[in-house]
């Protein structure tokens, strides 16, 4: 069984409403025990609680954002908002070019947390003054605090509590960091199957490339970064967690979508590659893209790729 991550586990939202559901400790602990990681039982059985056993709402939301607060650095450190701008900015670039679409365009962040990547698009302009940037969280608690740091850094961009595919205005390209890991099995394919439900035109979900070298680079990086224990235990869980390039290419193999993947391991150096984009354009989309990608179009492969290499 793949570990848990006790995040999943404290703060659990009804994916309808968006309404916080209370959590027992002692059913975290449990569950934690039936799948073997002991490591994390003292972490969870550390938080506080009110008489009838619930977590404390108040002290999860505060640690969750001490924590998110962390997770920042990793991605300064492997300079996610740059990788993603040299892949979503030729994205638009295309989009721009041949879509019959008029008016702003729209970037949708799925599961954006504090707000970093898109917080950084606001204040670089990178993808110019047409792409209007939003990002969806369904923790109530990280929404407020990116709200909070995007009006305290005067930047152009909106945070919205609820479900990033269930928004009134159509995203053009949904994006994330980090976020694939946390589904597995039917969970995956239905994340996909969301959004080609919707009319965005592309996606770009970037997720820790799977093997050795990213568990221990995450172990080490959370080890010397991360101070709460919670943040530690979670950081290599998602790195044992991290689904292998066949599977994600499967599971964004969805009606209406081309898969792609940008520096599977196959044409990557292991040592540098910890992080690596799942994409789905519209058919039409491909060609326009690889021209405004120019020579690294070379990096991207789609699932022919996996079968061929079976063969």
């Amino acid at each position: 069984m793949p570990p848990l991550e006790i995040s999943d586990l404290i703060t659990v939202t009804d994916p309808g409403s968006g309404r916080r559901l209370p959590v027992r400790r002692d059913d975290v602990i449990r569950r934690l025990r039936e799948n073997g990681d002991r490591r994390a039982v003292p972490i969870v059985a550390a938080l506080p609680v009110d008489p009838d056993g619930m977590l404390d709402p108040h002290a999860v939301d505060r640690l969750m954002v001490g924590v998110h607060t962390e997770l920042q650095r990793l991605s300064q450190e492997l300079r996610v908002g740059e990788r993603l701008v040299n892949l979503v900015g030729p994205l638009f670039d295309a989009i721009r070019a041949g879509s019959a679409r008029t008016g702003r365009l729209r970037l949708v962040d799925v599961g954006s947390g504090l707000g970093y990547v898109v917080r950084r698009l606001a204040a670089t302009g990178d993808l110019g003054p047409d792409v209007e940037l939003v990002g969806v969280d369904l923790d109530a608690a990280l929404v407020c605090e990116a709200r909070r740091l995007a009006r305290a850094e005067g930047l152009d961009c909106r945070f919205v509590h609820g479900n990033a595919f269930e928004l009134p205005e159509a995203a053009t390209v949904f994006v994330s960091t980090g976020v694939l890991h946390h589904f597995r099995g039917a969970g995956l394919a239905a994340f996909f199957r969301a959004q080609a439900a919707t009319s965005a035109l592309a996606f770009c979900h970037f997720d820790i490339a799977a093997g050795r070298l990213a568990h221990l680079g995450s172990w080490m990086f959370h080890r010397a970064r991360m101070r709460h224990p919670l943040g530690r235990h979670d950081g290599v869980a998602s790195a044992l967690r991290a689904h292998c390039d066949a599977t994600l290419l499967d599971a964004a193999a969805v009606p209406g979508f081309r898969p792609l993947l940008h520096e599977p391991r196959g044409l990557a150096n292991p040592f540098s590659t910890t992080l690596r984009p799942v994409l789905g354009l519209r058919p039409w989309l491909e060609e326009p893209f690889r021209r405004a990608l120019g020579r690294g179009s070379r990096k991207l492969v789609g699932p022919e790729h996996f079968t061929e290499g079976a063969a």
